[in-house]
């Protein structure tokens, strides 16, 4: 159970404690014929209520009791403004590294036969050179007819050279040596013409891993009929992935100076600039990130938010992220400790730093305690 879920439960714990302190002394007597009163919320202390439970003041700030912060894990930091480096927030996916990644094409029509091994499974690890599948050429009945006639006239044209090359050696020392060579070379050339046309004939292609990895993707089938320049598998590199963002600001490429994405659980993924392109994409231009964590638990295709920072700076208060909550507004906040138990929600001009940490550039004062943690669950206090 989360802090959010676990607080309206808290909160009625609490509650129920000072009612039971209240009326321990009337549990499990039977009061029905005494003269004394019974005991209603009425006639409860309305402070020892008010004490068990936090809640929300007409000035809209906050009366959390000591218990309930320790409860939801309340923690502050001393606000220091210092010079923090400009940050920007681009849109990026992750990519296969062009130097590890691969792809298998077909490159001509044909039907596809499993390979030696069986067609391959996503997942599977792959060497380079491997045949992944078989492709059988697709050929019309005519072509199929053309090529098996030119085969046949090979046969043919190959055999009677093959005799006069015999009969040349046997007359040799009568025949001049350059006809007995004109022989062997007319043969030769006769018996590669033969090969290639009859590899042409049925041969079925190998589909070989252009890189060692694992597959990523597969789109075959056995027996499935593809088209030239098909994809049929890709190969990636888990070890050597890639994020490509894109910067609607071509002179952002010259300043930056570190890069990190958040992944899905909030964990902060570290990249290294590797360049950018100088041809607009979308109208944008793509930057190119290695991912330095091996075996990142991301996919191929998958969407992040990358904060890149760049060579300027300014002035401001860094706070982790999940220091930042929304006002009834819906504008960026922070909750200010304001003595013991009382907060004040701030309402403040913030930027992310990188993929866990964020620039306040304007409502906060130096010196000022700022809730880091449990500020969201302060925020559904009512």
């Amino acid at each position: 159970m989360t802090r959010a879920a676990c607080f309206p439960l808290l909160v009625a714990v609490l509650f129920s404690g000072a009612w039971s302190a209240l009326v321990a002394a009337h549990g499990g007597e039977d009061h029905t014929h005494d003269a004394a009163p019974a005991v209603t919320v009425q006639s409860l202390d309305p402070r020892a209520l008010e004490a068990a439970a936090a809640r929300r003041l007409p000035d809209g700030s906050l009366f959390v009791p000591k218990a309930v912060q320790r409860a939801i894990g309340v923690r502050h930091s001393i606000a220091a403004i210092g010079e923090m480096p400009l940050s920007v927030q681009l849109n990026g996916r992750v990519v296969a590294d062009p130097s590890s990644g691969g792809r298998v094409q077909a490159l001509q029509p044909g039907r596809i036969a499993p390979g030696p091994a069986g067609l391959p499974l996503p997942g599977q690890r792959v060497a380079r050179g491997q045949v992944l599948a078989m492709l059988h050429p697709a050929a019309s009945s005519i072509e199929r007819g053309n090529q098996q006639e030119r085969l046949a006239e090979l046969e043919a044209a190959l055999a009677i050279a093959e005799r006069r090359h015999t009969r040349y050696l046997q007359l040799e020392g009568v025949v001049p040596q350059k006809d007995i060579d004109a022989a062997r070379d007319e043969r030769d050339a006769l018996r590669k013409r033969r090969a290639a046309v009859a590899a042409s004939v049925g041969t079925a292609e190998a589909l070989r891993a252009p890189v060692s990895g694992i597959v990523g993707a597969t789109h075959v089938m056995a027996g499935q009929v593809v088209e030239a320049r098909e994809v049929l598998f890709e190969i990636v590199d888990p070890a050597r992935l890639a994020v490509e963002a894109l910067a609607y600001d071509a002179a952002l490429a010259g300043t930056i100076g570190a890069a990190s994405a958040t992944l899905p659980d909030g964990r902060v993924l570290p990249l290294t600039f590797l360049g950018g392109g100088r041809v607009l994409r979308e109208q944008a231009l793509p930057l190119l990130f290695r991912i330095d964590t091996r075996d990142a638990p991301v996919a191929v295709g998958q969407p992040l938010a990358v904060i890149v920072q760049t060579r300027g700076s300014g002035a401001g208060v860094a706070l982790p992220a999940a220091a930042l909550v929304k006002n009834r507004a819906g504008a960026t906040a922070v909750w200010v400790r304001d003595g013991t138990e009382r907060f004040v929600l701030r309402a403040v001009e913030a930027r992310p730093l990188d993929a866990a940490t964020a620039v306040v550039t304007d409502g906060l004062a130096a010196g000022e305690r700022v809730v880091t943690d449990g500020a969201t669950l302060l925020t559904q206090v009512r």
